[in-house]
């Protein structure tokens, strides 16, 4: 049986170690006249009926452990937000949305299929921010687009209970993840400022943390949140501070992974995630680029 806790007519089903990744945490919405699901993390397989009777099928955002039992779930209308739901749709989408190079995105494929049940949904249906979906009985649904892990990424929030499912804004101590085609630091950070805003009185995270229902710890675990950012720029300059080094030299230290972290896409990801941060830093001019393409602290 899986632990489950209940916010007025939102349950949430947590998955292993509060949802960490690769697992996830499961919503699942009753209203009086139908039942919404957001996402479909791993734990997904072990629900049941509760997840298996959903009518719809809400996406935070597009990632392959959101997306687990899409293909299981058929009979449920799928929405994804509109600049994500391509990826929704078909492999193709897919590989835009990520922006990886051929042979990386092969070996992400074969891993997604094994490891996340993969399928596209061509039915996908785009919502746009601000969308309300009314399930009856005033239990109702709306979507607040909160970009930067992905174009598309949003926050789903059942408002007769004010609970707020952030998705990806997971107040991990891992910090942001911005390292994707479709991802931006920049849209990631003024993100962060307009969840403080958003109503709710609980707030449920994907990964790890699981559920706040108290807005100062709520707020503390934003700030150390977003902290992630600085300290990222602090790190990079620190190791420029040590020598004149390319992209790829600093994309080997391992901002984000540990050095050695065997993952297909992560040399994309720490490269996608340094060059936003060098631009950053180049903008507020403490870095400068040679003509040689090494980066100097200025």
């Amino acid at each position: 049986m899986q632990p489950t806790l209940t916010l007025g007519p939102v349950r949430v089903y947590l998955g292993a170690k509060s949802g960490k990744y690769p697992d996830g945490n499961q919503v699942v919405v009753q209203g009086a006249d139908s039942r919404a699901a957001f996402d479909t993390p791993l734990v997904s397989r072990e629900i049941g009926a509760d997840l298996d009777g959903a009518d719809l099928l809400i996406l935070s955002h597009m990632h392959e452990d959101h997306a687990v039992g899409l293909g299981r779930l058929q009979q449920a209308q799928l929405h994804v937000h509109e600049a994500d739901v391509q990826a929704a749709r078909s492999w193709e989408g897919f590989k835009r949305h990520y922006g990886y190079p051929d042979e990386v995105l092969d070996a992400l494929h074969a891993a997604i299929v094994r490891d996340f049940d993969y399928q596209p949904r061509p039915d996908a249906l785009a919502y746009t921010d601000g969308q309300m979906w009314e399930l009856g009985g005033g239990v109702r649904v709306r979507a607040h687009h909160l970009p930067g892990h992905s174009s598309g990424h949003s926050a789903l929030v059942e408002e007769s209970s004010g609970t707020a499912f952030i998705g990806d804004i997971d107040l991990t101590g891992f910090g942001p993840y911005y390292g994707d085609a479709g991802s931006s630091l920049e849209q990631f950070a003024r993100s962060l400022e307009r969840l403080k805003e958003l109503d709710a009185r609980a707030w449920v995270t994907s990964h790890h943390r699981g559920v706040l229902t108290e807005r100062a710890d709520f707020l503390q675990a934003l700030a150390r949140f977003a902290a992630k950012i600085d300290e990222r720029d602090q790190r990079l300059c620190a190791w420029l501070g040590e020598r004149p080094q390319t992209l790829a030299e600093l994309a080997g230290r391992g901002l984000l992974y540990p050095p050695g972290v065997d993952l297909p896409w992560v040399t994309m990801a720490e490269q996608r995630t340094i060059e936003q941060h060098l631009a950053r830093l180049q903008e507020g001019g403490a870095v400068r680029q040679d003509e040689d393409g090494r980066y100097h602290l200025a």
